[in-house]
């Protein structure tokens, strides 16, 4: 699989290079439709890990015949191990309020919302004075788009675009049933675009570079660059923009100890990767895809106590809407217990192993469908670790 060498970009917090309300009155000349037709050209896809092409999402809520419409930035940054919006909004914040502005010109918004995580409280002052000189700039050009913030309570699973909205329309923070998609029926039940942060700062860039520079970046599968959050065993934490489409082993090079055992991919949600498979996987859409997550760790580190950590994590936040998820996390840490204890037979793993593949088929959201994806590669990677 052809992957790119670790490349540092800078990008995103490009302080001197990037004037926003420049890229601002730029885009704003342009169509609808051209601007649309730059992002579907530029490959963005969403940076919050799932990664369906920016691009698109805008086009089918443009295509609504709605005369109201919504742009939110989902700031719900609550997966563990991810700390990168936080410090997006706290330098570069204009970057993400004209990315927005973008979109809301490209399907007929008039209103959006930044929806920020609650633990990010301590930021309120400054960023509501910051969208409040914005929206004044907004109004002095004549547009008529105008930036609320909403906070929420702590919910893990409310990053989960429908349970944001429910929890945005005062409901309890729980994820709707899909058909039908927020382009359709998001916030209000209106044609919603929700983007989370990083990936309309990127719209923003798209629009200072243009499209056709921006993936010259990354593979085919995965234009441009991404911010990381690293942490764990390593000598470099920090927040740092790559190119997409790098190889776990050169990351682990980057930024390992010289004792890098696994990492984790796409935080507590994502993949634990072995020393094993450094050389055969692209961090990237053709690989294992992050929201930007990347925990070390090394042989000093208990893969059961780690595993262990993650199923009290989704077991708490859980919102326990489906029986598949809610149950299902709770067996599943009461199960590797069991084993660990010896109550159970290691032979019971594969039994838990059944109910995880369960678990992401059958359970409603994101929350519930990607507790296999750490329990399994973990189990199968360090299933002496669980043993023993």
């Amino acid at each position: 699989m052809d992957a790119k060498k670790l490349n540092k970009v800078d990008l995103i917090f490009d302080q001197e290079g990037c004037n926003a309300l420049e890229v601002l009155d730029k885009a704003l000349e342009c169509t609808p439709d051209d601007i649309i037709n730059d992002m579907i050209d530029s490959g963005l896809k969403g940076r919050g890990g799932a990664g369906f092409p920016t691009g698109l999402k805008w086009k089918f809520t443009r295509a609504e015949d709605d005369p109201v419409k919504y742009v939110i930035c989902n700031a719900d940054e609550g997966e563990p191990g991810t700390f990168k919006d936080r410090e997006i909004l706290d330098k570069v914040p204009a970057k993400v309020f004209t990315g927005m502005a973008i979109a809301a010109h490209a399907i007929g918004a008039k209103k959006g919302f930044i929806y920020v995580r609650a633990e990010y409280r301590f930021m309120r002052k400054t960023l509501q004075k910051q969208v409040d000189e914005f929206n004044q700039i907004l109004k002095d050009k004549g547009h008529d788009f105008h930036i609320e913030l909403r906070w929420g309570s702590g919910a893990y699973v409310c990053g989960e675009e429908s349970a944001l909205f429910e929890s945005m329309e005062g409901k309890r923070g729980e994820p709707r049933n899909k058909p039908p998609y927020p382009t359709k029926n998001g916030y209000l039940n209106k044609p919603t675009v929700i983007n989370n942060v990083e990936t309309l700062v990127y719209a923003t860039m798209i629009f200072r570079m243009g499209p056709s520079e921006f993936n010259k970046l990354g593979t085919a599968d995965s234009c441009g660059s991404k911010v990381f959050s690293v942490s764990g065993d390593t000598n470099n934490p920090g927040i740092y923009e790559l190119e997409m489409g790098l190889h776990v082993n050169d990351f682990v090079d980057e930024f390992g100890d010289g004792d890098t055992k696994a990492v984790q991919i796409g935080g507590a949600a994502g993949f634990c990767v072995p020393r094993k498979n450094f050389n055969n996987l692209v961090i990237g859409f053709e690989g294992i895809p992050t929201g930007g997550s990347m925990m070390l760790f090394n042989s000093t580190r208990s893969m059961y106590n780690v595993l262990h950590d993650y199923l009290e994590f989704f077991t708490e936040e859980s919102c326990g809407n489906c029986t598949p998820c809610r149950v299902g996390c709770q067996q599943l840490l009461k199960g590797i217990e069991a084993v660990k204890s010896g109550g159970k037979s290691p032979s019971y793993l594969d039994d838990l192993k059944s109910l995880a593949k369960t678990m992401r088929t059958s359970s409603k959201c994101g929350l519930g469908q990607s507790v296999a994806n750490p329990f399994i590669s973990i189990i199968d990677n360090f299933k002496e670790e669980i043993i023993y």
